[in-house]
């Protein structure tokens, strides 16, 4: 079967924040020259959602007015297979674990033995969605890519230990907030940016959620404001 690469693929980024009150500093890496998306450019740490992330058991889950936004302007609800997304490409591509200790009621899938290896489980309820954007037409790689920040307080382990990190990321590091626009950076991540910069001492999730909806068809600029669930 021939895999359409232009395809818009579900996504999900994490932009960690750190020493929020006194010096802001996010983590971010660099994709490598040969990269089909983003070539060269410094990036949070994120990629696509895959199909087994819907099957993973979350110990915690994020919180329902996160959650709820997360299924507006949905086909279907991809709240849980987006935190499990997040979550495992933190760990993929930063070594970095959003989890608390416990043991595995079921043994983990392939891509995460490694993280339960380490005797955690992944938790989502320190997650908040922050921001949603469409990658426009004409890229090598589209996603449909979901934002989300993350306390670095949350982190269960060392933050300044990388060694479990895979190779996707080069250069990883905490860079100062107001430092960040020196290096080089997608133009989405400047835009979202700027949204962490205006919420930086703000410990509760937005009430609304930007959305750059990029389709064939037309170019939107959205709010997410949702709509609870009954449950």
């Amino acid at each position: 079967m021939t895999i359409d690469k232009t395809a818009i693929r579900d996504a999900a980024t994490v932009i960690v924040l750190r020493d929020r009150y006194t010096d802001p500093r996010i983590l971010m890496g660099q994709r490598g020259a040969k990269a089909a998306f983003m070539p060269n450019k410094v990036v949070f740490p994120g990629g696509a959602v895959d199909a087994g992330d819907a099957d993973i058991a979350l110990a915690t889950r994020i919180s329902d007015f996160c959650a709820d936004r997360l299924r507006e302007d949905s086909a279907r609800d991809l709240s849980h297979a987006l935190c499990v997304a997040a979550i495992r490409e933190l760990w993929e591509e930063t070594g970095l674990i959003l989890g608390q200790k416990g043991s595995w009621s079921e043994p983990p899938a392939p891509d995460w033995e490694s993280f339960a290896a380490t005797g955690h489980v992944p938790t989502a309820e320190a997650l908040q969605f922050v921001f949603r954007a469409i990658t426009p037409p004409g890229r090598p790689r589209r996603f449909d890519a979901r934002f989300f920040l993350l306390d670095a307080d949350e982190i269960a382990t060392d933050l300044d230990d990388f060694s479990a990190a895979c190779e996707e990321l080069s250069h990883l590091q905490w860079i100062p907030l107001k430092d960040v626009r020196a290096f080089d950076l997608p133009f989405i991540t400047e835009v979202v940016l700027a949204e962490i910069e205006a919420r930086v001492t703000d410990r509760d999730p937005p009430p609304s959620v930007p959305f750059f909806k990029n389709y064939d068809e037309a170019s939107l600029f959205m709010q997410l404001y949702g709509r609870i669930q009954d449950r």
